[in-house]
């Protein structure tokens, strides 16, 4: 079923979760994820369901009307979340999970509703499936800030993972963790306890803070 086969191959205006808007051509879509095409910045868009908020058609931008490449980042007969996720493991990719704060890297592993993704800059994350806002794979043969191979090699990441994220943040007590990006003090801490769907976590000024998991984005372990 695609609810937007009309609409492939049309110039369209999407608006995700946070009031952001995207402008571009659509290419493909499933029952849980839209693939667009930005002509400004030449890249594939892979934008889950679940945080658009609109999506109409719209008059092409004259600096925009760029015509898509023939080949797609990921060829498949039925694109969804999973399947993407499945094909981007290993690809160098550009995640947007949180305002003013997108991720590049690679997925090294892919668990029922999280992936663990390891960045040059903020090195292994566990990032709940539920936040990611878009995807973008980076094209062939490029890398993050131009670094070479020696310098971003695909090694999975040496710890055990559990099946869900609640089960991997229970591993994580005891630790120090940096939470969405760290932009607030009380986001960085040691994880006393994960129970009940709530991170309890000691903030450096001693602090005690419960923080509700539905709405934690990603972890970094500094």
């Amino acid at each position: 079923m695609n609810d937007f086969k009309d609409l492939i191959g049309k110039y369209i205006e999407v608006e995700i979760s946070g009031g952001s808007f995207y402008k571009g051509t659509l290419i493909d879509s499933g029952l849980d994820i839209i693939v667009l095409y930005v002509g400004k910045n030449r890249s594939f868009y892979y934008i889950p369901m679940v945080h658009i908020q609109k999506l109409k058609e719209t008059t092409i931008e004259e600096d925009a009307s760029y015509d898509p490449p023939v080949e797609k980042p990921f060829e498949t007969d039925q694109i969804s979340f999973r399947n993407m996720l499945t094909n981007a493991k290993g690809m160098f990719v550009q995640v947007f999970v949180t305002s003013n704060i997108s991720i590049h890297g690679y997925l090294t592993s892919i668990m029922n509703d999280y992936f663990v993704f390891h960045s040059p800059v903020y090195k292994t994350m566990f990032i709940s499936m539920n936040h990611v806002k878009w995807l973008i794979p980076y094209p062939a043969n490029a890398t993050p800030y131009s670094l070479n191979n020696q310098k971003l090699p695909l090694i999975p990441v040496n710890i055990s993972l559990a099946r869900t994220f609640e089960e991997q943040l229970k591993k994580l007590e005891n630790q120090l963790v940096i939470i969405d990006g760290g932009n607030d003090a009380e986001k960085i801490g040691l994880v006393q306890k994960v129970q009940n769907n709530k991170m309890t976590i000691i903030t450096a000024e001693r602090e005690t803070v419960f923080r509700n998991l539905e709405h934690i984005k990603m972890i970094q372990l500094p």
